[in-house]
């Protein structure tokens, strides 16, 4: 046996039908669609998404109000207590070393370090940001920021 010898089993396959193609072919004039109505016209029946008459899933929902800025960073934010409570003196501080005080848990987001709170601690700060209340108390301190922040 060959490629070429290879048929499908009886009676898997069937012709197409080909309406509207003359009335001696049985599918003509009407071609299957009956006489009148909403379903033998032509674009006729029901859209997606269409449900009955009932107000679709589309028309129920809210739109969206205001502006969704597609570029947007989220920063986890960190508040200078947390270093104190998890820090030694002269520790750094950066999102490697956050993780593995499980102050956060993924470390491919940036960071912002918040003012909330006192800082005793040393210690030197290696964010992606930091607030002026946040920079004030760690150099008051005897900390520093490293930049970019």
């Amino acid at each position: 046996m060959q490629i070429h010898d290879l048929t499908p089993a009886a009676g898997s396959t069937h012709r197409r039908k080909r309406v509207g193609r003359g009335n001696g072919s049985g599918h003509g004039t009407t071609a299957g669609r009956g006489q009148n109505g909403q379903l033998s016209r032509s674009g006729g029946g029901k859209g997606a998404g269409f449900e009955g008459g009932q107000t679709p899933l589309a028309m129920r929902l809210p739109k969206l109000p205001g502006f969704r800025n597609i570029n947007r960073v989220e920063y986890t934010a960190v508040n200078v207590a947390r270093l104190d409570e998890k820090f030694n003196d002269g520790d750094t501080v950066n999102a490697e070393s956050l993780a593995a005080a499980g102050i956060i848990k993924n470390v491919n987001v940036p960071v912002k370090v918040l003012g909330d709170g006192e800082i005793s601690k040393k210690l030197t700060v290696a964010v992606e940001k930091i607030s002026k209340s946040a920079q004030a108390k760690i150099e008051a301190a005897g900390g520093k920021v490293e930049f970019p922040c």
